[in-house]
């Protein structure tokens, strides 16, 4: 069995194929590509943790609604943060037709919009420097479940806008920080333990 650890790049989609984006199988060779396939997925925007395998038993442990195994996300954002917003996010948000499991939310540093300005995506940039002595922040948010858009949309629902997404972990299994945007490699025996301990 194969398995690796991918530091997933922003402008990428996790899919096999796509007729208008680069996808994240294009960062390994044919002859590898072809066996494996990613364990859930990240946004186009988002970068980050992504686990390959052909490991079909462990991806669907990994998966599996039921398990709740805990991802933890790094990001900057547009905004504030205070007690109560803190509040709403660790103990779950109305959403469209579902309320978030609860969280947990971890404040790192506050900024100007302008001092943040390399970390925005080029397309937007212009858009957030309309306002660039604006008020925004880091933090670390660490959910249970996986919905579309999930963490952006939690920020969104207490009036603050996140403009870079990383997924630093899944369980304790941690992202390998030498391993620059776009590169992978093969899982250590004691990070494999560390996923099926997991699921």
């Amino acid at each position: 069995m194969l398995y690796y650890m991918f530091n997933k790049p922003q402008g990428c989609v996790t899919a096999r194929s796509d007729a208008l984006h680069r996808t994240v199988m294009d960062y390994f060779p044919d002859e590898l590509a072809v066996q494996l396939h990613p364990v859930g997925r990240l946004d186009k925007d988002t970068c980050g943790l992504l686990i390959f395998t052909n490991d079909g038993e462990l991806d669907q442990k990994i998966m599996q609604p039921g398990k709740h195994i805990s991802k933890t996300y790094f990001f900057y954002a547009l905004g504030t943060m205070d007690d109560e917003k803190k509040q709403r996010l660790e103990n779950g948000i109305q959403m469209s037709g579902y309320v978030t499991k609860k969280a947990r939310f971890e404040f790192l540093d506050e900024y100007l919009i302008h001092e943040l300005k390399d970390m925005m995506p080029k397309d937007r940039a212009e858009r957030y420097m309309k306002y660039p002595d604006g008020p925004a922040f880091s933090a670390k948010l660490t959910i249970t479940e996986g919905k579309k858009h999930e963490v952006r949309l939690m920020l969104e629902s207490v009036g603050c806008r996140i403009f870079y997404l990383c997924r630093e972990s899944i369980g304790t299994l941690m992202l390998d920080k030498k391993l620059a945007e776009g590169e992978y490699r093969p899982l250590t025996d004691e990070e494999l333990a560390m996923l099926r301990s997991e699921s």
